[in-house]
């Protein structure tokens, strides 16, 4: 697997994962976890975007 591939992939776990986080954190009064899920969720986005850049300069 191209490594653009697998960070836009695992860009999107990620995102998925801290919006998950995120709901729970809100649902259960838990600033803690939410901002930890907000985190991860950025980080995603970002590993999402830095595949995007990599596939873009593989070709």
């Amino acid at each position: 697997m191209k490594d653009s591939t697998k960070n836009k992939a695992q860009g999107k776990v990620h995102e998925m994962k801290g919006a998950v986080k995120e709901k729970v954190g809100q649902a259960t009064k838990n600033p803690t976890l939410q901002n930890k899920g907000t985190d991860e969720r950025v980080g995603g986005k970002i590993q999402k975007k830095v595949g995007q850049v990599e596939e873009v300069f593989e070709k």
